[in-house]
């Protein structure tokens, strides 16, 4: 009898959606098969599948021991977050090379199904960094009588979304600082720079536009610029390990001794990045925009904004919010907002709500037996009563003015 041989096996996943990659969230269901190609009969014990999902990170530092003694630390850590285990065909125990309990499988082409869930609990996203990875895999074994086990690992990717239309998100990030240059027992001028951004969720592919105004008050030429950092921490026995990656850049004009740069909106594309991982106690990966001041011979000046990387993109509504905050920090200088000396005055109260229309709102409504019940509360009387209420007199002085705070010298003019 001459004995076959397996001439494939491969595993292919049942893929969510139409791109045919294989990504899941918490919750998931991850079904797939393992594919098996034989050519003539083989017998086996067992078709086994192992999934399993992990965060692990490792890293090493040198040491010293005192005199010309050194060694080496290693730091790893490790959590799990699932891990299955499925029984395709045969049994658990192949561990022996007996002839009973073996599985004939016939030439050709041959499917095994299979399907777990992932777990309902967070789970970190795919990643893999400088120290450190969040890995998830299915893993195949064939195993036969008197020869190795025929294994395939194949990873799949999980996404624990974010969705950046959350308050907190959505909300704009500002800040500004200044930085006095020193020589010696000279003293230069300042250098100020305010940059606004107008939300801290973003989805790669989107761009950022930045709103700022940089004023070189001292006596060197700056250049401003912007970036967007990646922060990979990984953490192991109390230790963490830290990358800084730049992600993305650009560079404005250089500004010389005594003038002002303004950005209306300059914008920052974000490349394809791996999402912010927020909820993994062992490696956490953060975003952060920072604009600075290039300021040769000198330490620059920056403003670090957070940045939140999510999966779930702006919706319509919060986009059209967004645009029309954008709108508005663009015809307006959101640095240094100015009124008009003299504002036109409103309209007067007679001219919008006439006598008539006052007295018939407070008529009584005829309307259905519950309609009127739930009118006679005390809520809606109040609403009724303050309705068509002038509002306060307008007036073009201010009562109680704002007192000038701002003691900053000025840039002096060159």
């Amino acid at each position: 009898m001459v004995l076959g041989k397996v001439k494939s096996l491969t595993i292919s996943f049942d893929c969510l959606n139409d791109s045919n990659v294989p990504v899941y969230s918490s919750g998931d269901t991850v079904s797939g098969r393992v594919n098996l190609e034989v050519t003539g009969e083989i017998r086996v014990k067992s078709l086994k599948i192992h999934a399993r999902g992990h965060a692990k990170v490792r890293w090493t530092e040198s040491r010293n021991a005192g005199s010309n003694t050194a060694y080496t630390q290693n730091y790893t850590e490790e959590v799990e977050y699932f891990n299955h285990k499925d029984v395709l065909i045969g049994q658990e125990r192949d561990d022996d090379n007996s002839e009973e309990g073996l599985h004939t499988i016939h030439s050709g082409r041959h499917e095994y199904a299979f399907s777990f869930e992932l777990p309902q609990t967070p789970l970190a996203t795919s990643f893999e960094g400088r120290h450190g990875s969040v890995r998830y895999w299915v893993k195949a074994e064939l195993h036969r009588p008197w020869l190795l086990p025929v294994k395939l690992k194949k990873e799949f990717t999980v996404f624990e979304h974010i969705d950046i239309n959350t308050p907190s998100l959505l909300s704009p990030q500002a800040g500004t600082k200044e930085k006095t240059l020193c020589c010696w027992f000279c003293t230069s001028g300042p250098i100020s720079l305010s940059a606004k951004i107008e939300r801290k969720g973003y989805t790669p592919g989107e761009s950022i536009q930045i709103f700022a105004e940089i004023e070189n008050c001292s006596s060197r030429m700056v250049v401003p610029k912007a970036a967007i950092y990646q922060t990979q921490a990984f953490y192991a026995k109390g230790k963490m390990k830290e990358v800084k990656q730049l992600v993305a850049n650009l560079r404005g004009e250089s500004l010389s001794s005594g003038k002002t740069e303004t950005w209306n909106g300059k914008v920052l594309k974000i490349p394809p990045v791996s999402p912010s991982i927020l909820d993994c106690s062992i490696i956490r990966v953060e975003y952060s925009l920072m604009v600075y001041v290039d300021i040769p011979g000198a330490m620059d000046l920056f403003l670090n904004l957070p940045l939140v990387i999510g999966t779930i993109p702006l919706h319509p509504f919060g986009s059209r919010t967004s645009s029309v905050s954008s709108q508005c920090s663009m015809n307006m200088n959101w640095l240094g907002l100015t009124l008009p000396e003299r504002p036109e005055a409103p309209p007067s109260y007679a001219e919008v709500v006439t006598e008539e229309q006052r007295q018939s709102s407070l008529a009584p409504l005829a309307a259905c037996d519950d309609f009127e019940r739930a009118l006679q509360g005390p809520l809606f009387a109040y609403i009724q009563e303050f309705r068509f209420l002038p509002p306060p007199l307008y007036s073009e002085i201010d009562p109680n003015p704002d007192q000038p705070t701002d003691d900053r010298p000025s840039c002096p003019s060159r």
